[in-house]
């Protein structure tokens, strides 16, 4: 059966496509992952956020946690600094209802059902897409709150080979190596890239009481190698292919009286083709894979458990140029996801199998219109339906009202499925409704966005413990009502760059009322940055609300302030200096309760570029 759905898979659908990705590289107004095609933001009804390899350098972002952090939409949970468990929050929904893409490969645990943010290399990355609101109806189970796709550094823009060198190192004995080479010869282009990113870390955890109490005061480290490579040919009618791959390996430690250590391997390897199969229609195929293993070990050392995800993912993608104004998209993805591990799983592999329309169409010159349908079938559970609609008009005076409407689902992870003694292999899928409106004004000097959005989550998986033998198994029990608005005021005055983000939510359980566990109501987020000569001057300040820590509402976790100021000097065209102090205030503060963060930090680092 597996075989003759992925025979038939081939014949009709794909992911992010390679000539989009060189497409947008360098337009941050340009978007891939809202439509899988290369579309203009302002033409789209979705929240989008971009970050360019420009704009990582610009806000010297370390992590990719760092760079997230204070992003319009995205709450963030951290037990602890460097490599350690991050948890994102988009919109208000689960930490496992984001989809995460790396070059358009689906990346994540299959047994935990989230993706480890904090393990995947910055200096890797070329460019962050991040879509918010529910995305079912393009790339199936997990979108409910949004998309976030990783595209990794990319060359092969200019003939000349190019070169990057960083090097730097901070508070926490933190330091940091990379370099990239890349170019283009003929028809061919390439990239190869290396870092290595280490800290002596601080302490993750405080003590805690209690019989499983922890108790260890002592320094929690993060190692993390990684490689980055592309290879890729044009071919003389317009074809292509191109190999990637990435991969990150090492060892970060936590506080835990079973285990503290992590070694762990994050990989991803594709190959993508694509073809003009006539003048208004473009063909791309893609086979990848992902890779999410970890061995875990003891405080004394001793091996203690290993959880290794593989997900093998095809996809066939196809967009036909119906006219000047109509744009048609049909695809098909396969995707077969497999556990290895040290505990006995119920069952051990899974597939899904997903075919998908789009179309984007603009309409009386100033409308545009955006419709999604996508039917999955899924092993575990069955089929899903879900569908998206969007409608923007950008209209005079730099004015453009927008609304869309869309559901989605998540499905069970391995963990809820079929781990030993405690999955429930009749779980049904999480379920979704969303709708969402806004209006957006665009003034040469002024750029500003409003968003309400509404989100019923049913069928939410919880841990229900059974009074007599006071054991738990995951059940569809939880329902959930999720309202947010979104506000975002751009400005450049006098030389000044100025961002200004809030979020404003409410995520309920709408059974008991309870606040959803780790989500502040209030967030805002200040970015301002300025140019004088040689020298670059930031800041950011990120204000956050309290949260609960528990699903009663009974551990409240404090607000908080922070200020970051970021400076950087350009000696040369080629050369740059750059420092930054985080956490100037020195504020103590948590997003998870007994789990330390940063104090006041430094980071000085130097940049070559060719």
């Amino acid at each position: 059966m597996q075989k003759f759905i992925f025979g038939s898979l081939l014949l009709t659908g794909f992911n992010t496509q390679l000539q989009a990705q060189e497409t947008v590289q360098n337009f941050p107004d340009l978007v891939v992952t809202a439509t899988r095609t290369a579309i203009a933001k302002n033409q789209l009804a979705a929240a989008a956020t971009v970050y360019t390899r420009k704009d990582i350098e610009h806000l010297q972002a370390k992590t990719l946690p760092e760079l997230l952090s204070g992003t319009t939409g995205i709450d963030i949970a951290q037990t602890g600094g460097y490599g350690k468990d991050t948890n994102i929050y988009m919109r208000g929904t689960n930490s496992d209802h984001v989809l995460v893409l790396i070059d358009g490969i689906k990346v994540g645990s299959v047994t935990s059902g989230t993706t480890p943010f904090q393990f995947i290399p910055i200096d890797q990355v070329e460019r962050v897409e991040i879509i918010r609101g529910p995305q079912s109806s393009l790339y199936g189970s997990e979108a409910i709150g949004g998309v976030i796709q990783i595209f990794t550094r990319k060359g092969g823009q200019e003939d000349k080979p190019s070169v990057t060198v960083d090097a730097g190192g901070g508070t926490y004995d933190t330091y940091r190596v990379s370099g990239t080479v890349s170019g283009k010869w003929k028809n061919n282009w390439y990239t190869l890239g290396s870092s290595q990113f280490g800290s002596q870390g601080f302490d993750a955890r405080q003590p805690t009481p209690g019989r499983f109490g922890v108790n260890q005061p002592d320094k929690d480290g993060y190692l993390n190698t990684a490689l980055n490579a592309h290879l890729g040919h044009r071919f003389d009618n317009n074809a292509d292919v191109e190999a990637f791959f990435m991969r990150a390996e090492g060892k970060t430690e936590y506080d835990g009286n079973f285990q503290d250590k992590t070694e762990f391997i994050n990989q991803v390897v594709g190959i993508t083709g694509s073809i003009d199969i006539v003048d208004n229609w473009r063909s791309i195929l893609r086979f990848g894979q992902s890779r999410d293993d970890g061995d875990n070990f003891a405080p004394d050392g001793t091996f203690s458990s290993r959880f290794n995800s593989t997900r093998w993912n095809a996809s066939w993608l196809n967009e036909v140029a119906l006219s000047d104004d109509h744009q048609w998209v049909i695809g098909s993805d396969y995707r077969l996801d497999q556990v290895d591990s040290s505990s006995d799983f119920n069952k051990i592999s899974r597939y899904d199998a997903g075919i998908f329309t789009e179309l984007h169409s603009r309409i009386l010159d100033k409308h545009f219109i955006n419709i999604s349908a996508r039917g999955d079938k899924n092993e575990a559970f069955g089929d899903q339906l879900t569908g998206n609609f969007g409608w923007r008009y950008n209209g005079d005076y730099g004015i453009s009202p927008f609304a869309s409407f869309g559901n989605a689902f998540k499905a069970p992870s391995f963990n809820q499925l079929y781990f030993p003694g405690f999955g429930n292999s009749s779980l049904k899928a999480e379920q979704s409704t969303s709708f969402e409106a806004g209006i957006s004004g665009d003034h040469n000097d002024l750029q500003w966005e409003v968003r309400a959005y509404h989100t019923n989550i049913d069928n939410l998986i919880v841990n229900v413990t059974n009074p007599t033998t006071f054991l738990s198994t995951p059940e569809n029990v939880n329902k959930a009502q999720i309202d947010g608005i979104e506000a975002e005021l751009g400005t450049q005055l006098i030389g000044w760059n100025s961002k200004l983000n809030m979020n404003l939510l409410s995520a309920r359980d709408r059974v008991s009322n309870m606040r959803l566990p780790r989500r502040a109501e209030k967030t805002l987020s200040y970015d301002l940055s300025r140019s004088f000569g040689q020298f670059d001057l930031g800041a950011r300040v990120l204000a956050q609300a309290d949260r609960f820590d528990d699903k009663l509402n009974k551990i409240k976790v404090a607000g908080y302030v922070t200020v970051d100021l970021r400076s950087a000097y350009h000696l040369s065209k080629n050369w740059t200096l750059s420092a930054k102090l985080n956490n100037l205030l020195d504020k103590q503060y948590q997003t998870v309760n007994t789990y330390n963060t940063a104090d006041r930090n430094f980071f000085l680092s130097i940049h070559y570029n060719n």
